[in-house]
């Protein structure tokens, strides 16, 4: 079995890439598993290079092929935000409470037509210094007036995803891993890795 790290410390990230990627013969190691780990310092001002920047330094760290992920909710009538900037959209230290609070302040009283959305997930994979592949995947819905469920994480309970009546904080876990962003990235990405042999 393949060791394949991915380059975060989010326990709730693990568990959906961890179920993402279930059918490979993959062992998934995550940061915590190798401390003293400094996060890396998002500072590229793009979701792929973030993502690359992460699973980069992971490998050059441990010498593991390695995957970073950055994921962007753009709201359109918020000309794209929080986008990049999604984790800390209420500041550098913001729970996915008060992102979320914060998201649903500036949309408060636009109408329901307006409140288009999409998470977009860019998934870097890199197997050593020369070998490295970004994969995207996008799931399109709309921002609620208020959160509904407690599943998942981040923006979940505030995101409804086209042709669905359930939020991702309402939906199991599952069901959200047939059609979510992070998902579609994922599939994308397994197709790639089968290709080279994993």
């Amino acid at each position: 079995m393949k060791k394949l790290l991915l380059a975060s410390n989010n326990p709730d990230k693990a568990t959906e890439v961890r179920d993402l990627l279930a059918e490979l013969s993959v062992e998934l190691a995550v940061l915590s598993d190798y401390p003293p780990y400094p996060p890396t310092v998002e500072d590229t001002g793009t979701l792929e290079g973030n993502a690359l920047k992460k699973a980069m330094e992971a490998y050059q760290r441990t010498g593991i092929p390695s995957i970073g992920d950055d994921t962007g909710l753009e709201v359109h009538y918020l000309n794209d935000q929080p986008g990049v900037y999604s984790s800390r959209f209420a500041g550098p230290n913001a729970s996915y409470a008060d992102n979320c609070a914060k998201l649903l302040r500036l949309l408060r009283g636009v109408p329901p037509r307006r409140r288009a959305a999409q998470f977009r997930c860019v998934i870097a994979f890199v197997q050593d210094e020369r070998t490295h592949h970004c994969v995207e995947g996008v799931c399109r819905g709309v921002i609620l007036e208020r959160p509904r469920g407690d599943g998942g994480f981040g923006y979940d309970p505030v995101f409804r995803p086209d042709g669905y009546a359930m939020t991702f904080g309402e939906m199991d876990l599952k069901v959200k891993n047939t059609l979510s962003h992070r998902a579609r990235a994922i599939m994308t990405l397994k197709e790639y890795l089968r290709g080279r042999g994993w």
